[in-house]
């Protein structure tokens, strides 16, 4: 498996995994981007040319392909935490540092194509994630996986708490019965770009 990092000559890959979903194929990976009524009123065209802008954008990238064979079979959604303006809104996040959103990144979801999944992609890109927040020199990393060991069986695209505790994160709290906000801190953080 390769994974690389999203930019404008790997869009048509992004937009080849997400057609092969319809939650993907409507969302596009903005949710966490904007207000939900501007979301979902983009639902499908406008979401797609959002996302392609986002693309654009490489400085920090929005998140990490997975390739297998040469066709990409996953996506992590990831970036400082100040990309997210519906992160730092949720009553999910209310105990964090706005002052920290620049320096702290967020890996708000995931997208596995079908027939890739339970193969360790989720894992490869979070533990991908982490090395990029580490190159931009981010002083953490941080999710809000689903709380507990599962089963899960909606909402997955969130990440699970195993998942990231097997990637080196702790829970931050526990804001919610289903919900847990998990935080690897990046001591040593790398050079910023």
């Amino acid at each position: 498996m390769e994974i690389h990092p999203l930019g404008p000559e790997r869009y048509s890959d992004a937009a080849d995994l997400f057609e092969s979903n319809s939650t993907t194929r409507g969302c596009w990976c903005v949710w966490f981007l904007m207000p939900v009524r501007e979301a979902q009123a983009g639902w499908g065209a406008d979401n797609r040319r959002r996302f392609e802008e986002l693309a654009r954008e490489d400085n920090p990238p929005a998140g990490l392909l997975a390739y297998q064979d040469g066709t990409p079979i996953g996506w992590c959604a990831m970036g400082p935490r100040s990309r997210y303006p519906q992160v730092a809104r949720s009553r999910l996040m209310s105990h964090r540092d706005p002052a920290e959103d620049d320096a702290v990144w967020f890996v708000p979801c995931f997208f596995v194509r079908v027939g890739a999944r339970r193969a360790g992609t989720t894992k490869q890109l979070l533990d991908a994630a982490i090395e990029h927040a580490r190159e931009y020199g981010a002083r953490a990393i941080e999710g809000f996986p689903l709380a507990g060991d599962g089963p899960h069986k909606s909402n997955r695209y969130l990440g699970t708490e195993p998942l990231f505790a097997a990637c080196g994160f702790t829970p931050v709290t526990r804001p919610s019965p289903q919900r847990v906000v998990m935080r690897r801190d990046l001591s040593g953080a790398g050079r910023t770009r």
